[in-house]
């Protein structure tokens, strides 16, 4: 964390300070004496978004911060990154599989395929884009046929 708060800090104090109220923004404060192999995986995804945060950056890039999270781990994160952008404004570009994080907390969203743009739009029109269902979903079967 110090590291990172250097990035934008020429003093240690001032990077100290930055690093301390970056912990505490995302609720680590408590964590911050403890070696990060030794925190849980939401922790360490956690501090892994404070690391970036310390360099005071204009967008936040976030590539599968979810990924390993359990349903009530990702609503946690949800929360988290939900909170950060009300209280920061930072933008938030989010690469992510796990959907209910998807659906959450994007306002646009770009679904890809094969590195291929495939539709562009706010969740709920993303998710009623025949492409996207029949490219994710699959076809829908005949009726009388089971799933």
């Amino acid at each position: 964390m110090l590291v990172g708060a250097l990035h934008r800090e020429s003093r240690v104090p001032a990077a100290r300070d930055k690093a301390a109220a970056v912990l505490a923004l995302l609720g680590l404060d408590a964590q911050a004496h403890r070696l990060a192999g030794s925190l849980t995986l939401p922790d360490r995804k956690r501090l892994e978004v404070a690391k970036a945060l310390a360099t005071q950056p204009q967008i936040l890039l976030l590539d599968e911060v979810m990924a390993g999270l359990r349903p009530t781990e990702t609503d946690a994160m949800v929360a988290t990154l939900t909170d950060l952008n009300r209280r920061t404004g930072i933008t938030i570009l989010l690469i992510e599989h796990v959907m209910r994080a998807v659906m959450a907390l994007a306002e646009q969203v770009i679904v890809l395929e094969q590195g291929r743009k495939l539709a562009e739009g706010t969740p709920e029109q993303v998710t009623q884009d025949p492409r996207v269902i029949e490219t994710y979903l699959g076809h829908d079967l005949p009726e009388g046929e089971p799933a």
